[in-house]
């Protein structure tokens, strides 16, 4: 691939990007997204970043497809040794095995490729979430066969292992049978070799003699319908065997053994091979990535709309707040107690009517007459600000807690938490109460500097010291809550007129003016203490979301690294892939393929020097294949039974044929599967 390190490094940047739960909220559809993404990290992890490292590693084989297939006896027959373990339960593969030359042992017990699956080397069966490595001496160095399990497995474990083993694998040998091959689930998977332009074969097996043309002509039709026309195309027929866990003739899988050793004894066909399934599988990454990036998005979207809701219920608890403050309801009850003994007698109510010079005169003769008790009304104050507080922060939490719930992703993010965390936030947090009590004295506090600031003056000090500073701030802190809205016959006159007195009294201090601009300053300052206490409460709700959300920035740095994969893959050479997925079907004239070159003696086969010659009325036969002359079949020593003159080759392909297959068999007579 030439200097690949810009490319690798883009590679290993992108990893990075995806280390994290990019989808944690139910925005959309959310398991495709979840599955896009394993997707996409597996075979970045599994496949090319491995393979990027080493492009001149051995090349590895799948051996994947549907339930009764004969995966695992095609294994053992292609390697002439008892690997893997067929039968006729299922699943039967319930471990991958990888089959290897000895020269390629140490590259696959290392972990170089599928580094999720720990190893297991020796006899018997590895265990599941495990990669059994054995070593086969006929399987040529420099390729590897690995078996996978069921793609249709009834095991959701076997089904996303056997995606995860393909998608690791430079070349697919996907297998299938006469009564399976037109199922959904082979074709969602031979439609994913498609976009990736993963290099393919497909093994068609267990084939009746008398169904062979008919099978082979719909095959051939629906890899053309699904857009693999040209796939290189095998095909095992249907065989009676002496025991379930046999192996095939070697005649029946000979065709193929000899592909796969032309293959793995050529660098050059073992290169073309790899740099086709890398080359579409970077190019995928093209529209894989930006697809992820557009999901994050969504996410970003979706927690932005919860901030949103967490936003609108605080401050609903903010106005609420408000209209306690404005109410009069802080003014009845405890603090309408303490206010009368404040003052010394409700009998003032009635003088409010009178000039309020007068008022004054007889409020500084109750002061000066005995002590006011302005610490109760004080702390009766305090403590209705703070239940105020209380009640406008629970409020908001239910309220919150209702609008999440009603929305998927907020849904499944409290459920994520678990019930006693939603049950916390539900209400305000524990640790309110006290903030807010030091809130209120830290307003109170302010209250008190203001009218310090304020009659700083000698006459004002003067009128001030007539009933004391507390007393005064006291009386500012009625009238933040001055207004009578809300209230209704008796309580008007009760709580409004209290609030009324203590603004009289001020004005008399200070003036109408400073009254106005105090209590303003005043009732401001407490409504912002309020709102950092209520932000703070929501910041609770607002920490579930930081916890589980993509970093900002992550949905841009995807698409870059989408564009730098791109880029780089500009400087790579042009695969010729027509030759890499079908060897030998060059057009007419070109020579040999490109990733199975022209071997000239290869298991009794003779090849004429130049390419293959077209027998009148035949079909040009792929290298590897055998020469049919007009009216019969050239049947080679040791080499396969001839098929029915039929002119049907609609798709290069080596027959696995035989003189006879014989009946269907029943039982333990069938060929066995993995």
């Amino acid at each position: 691939m030439g200097d690949n390190d810009g490319l690798l490094e883009t590679l290993r940047e992108l990893r990075r990007h995806l280390d994290r739960d990019l989808f944690p909220l139910t925005i959309g559809d959310v398991a495709a997204d979840r599955r896009a993404l394993r997707e996409l990290t597996g075979q970045l992890d599994d496949y090319l970043i491995p393979r990027l490292s080493a492009i001149d590693a051995p090349l590895l084989a799948v051996v994947g497809g549907s339930t009764g297939a004969g995966k695992s006896t095609l294994v053992n027959s292609l390697v002439g040794a008892d690997v893997s373990e067929p039968g006729v339960l299922r699943p039967t593969t319930m471990a991958p095995t990888l089959v290897t030359s000895p020269a390629d042992r140490d590259w696959f017990t290392a972990q170089n490729i599928l580094p999720g699956l720990p190893r297991v080397t020796g006899n018997g069966r590895g265990e599941p979430g495990t990669l059994r490595v054995v070593t086969a001496g006929a399987l040529p160095p420099g390729l590897a066969l690995l078996d996978a399990p069921d793609i249709d497995s009834v095991v959701t474990a076997n089904r996303e292992l056997a995606a995860q083993l393909l998608a690791a694998a430079d070349l697919w040998l996907f297998t299938t049978t006469a009564a399976r091959y037109a199922d959904e689930v082979p074709w969602s998977f031979l439609r994913s070799a498609r976009e990736r332009s993963t290099a393919l074969a497909v093994i068609l097996s267990r084939v009746p003699p008398e169904a062979l043309s008919v099978v082979r002509k719909d095959l051939a039709r629906l890899l053309e319908a699904n857009g693999l026309g040209g796939t290189r195309l095998f095909e095992v027929p249907e065989l009676v065997l002496p025991e379930e866990n046999a192996r095939l003739p070697r005649q029946a899988v000979q065709p193929i053994a000899d592909w796969l050793t032309t293959i793995a004894a050529d660098s050059r066909s073992r290169a073309d091979v790899v740099r086709h399934t890398l080359s579409g599988a970077l190019e995928s990454l093209s529209t894989r990535v930006p697809a992820l990036a557009g999901a994050v998005e969504r996410q970003h979207a979706g927690a932005a709309e919860l901030r949103s809701m967490a936003d609108a219920a605080y401050a609903v608890g903010l106005a609420s707040f408000d209209e306690g403050m404005r109410d009069g309801s802080l003014l009845r009850g405890e603090v309408l107690a303490r206010w009368q003994d404040f003052i010394g007698t409700g009998d003032l109510m009635r003088s409010l009517e009178s000039r309020v010079g007068r008022v004054r005169d007889r409020l500084v003769a109750f002061v000066t007459g005995r002590p006011a008790p302005e610490s109760e009304l004080r702390v009766a104050l305090e403590s209705g600000v703070e239940a105020l507080i209380r009640a406008s922060a629970d409020g908001a939490a239910e309220r919150l807690m209702e609008s999440w719930s009603s929305h998927p992703a907020g849904r499944a993010l409290l459920e994520r938490e678990g019930v006693a965390t939603a049950g916390r936030l539900g209400r305000a947090s524990a640790d309110l109460p006290a903030r807010a009590q030091e809130a209120v004295r830290g307003w109170q506090s302010y209250v008190l500097d203001l009218v310090r600031k304020e009659g700083a003056d000698k006459r004002t000090t003067a009128r001030i010291t007539s009933f004391g500073l507390n007393g005064a701030g006291l009386l500012l802190m009625l009238a933040v809550f001055a207004s009578t809205g809300g209230l209704t016959g008796i309580e008007v006159g009760i709580a409004g007129g209290t609030s009324v007195l203590s603004q009289k009294v001020l004005e008399a201090v200070f003036g109408d003016q400073a009254v106005r601009t105090l209590t303003v300053k005043a009732r401001s300052d407490l409504r912002a203490r309020v709102a950092i206490l209520l932000g703070e409460d929501a910041d609770r709700f607002i920490t579930l979301l930081d916890a589980v959300q993509p970093p900002e920035g992550t949905a841009p740095a995807l698409r870059t690294t989408a564009d730098a994969v791109r880029e780089h893959l500009r400087e790579l050479p042009v695969v010729d892939r027509r030759a890499a997925l079908s060897p030998g079907s060059a057009p007419e004239g070109a020579g040999s393929a490109a990733v199975v070159p022209d071997s000239r003696q290869r298991s009794g086969v003779q090849r004429p020097p130049g390419g293959v010659q077209r027998p009148p009325g035949g079909v040009q036969r792929p290298p590897g294949g055998v020469q049919r002359p007009p009216g019969g079949v050239q049947r080679p020593p040791g080499g396969h039974g001839p098929h029915p003159p039929d002119g049907s080759d609609d798709v290069p392909r080596v027959s696995g044929g035989t003189d006879d297959g014989g009946p269907r068999a029943t039982g333990a007579g069938e060929v066995g599967e993995a």
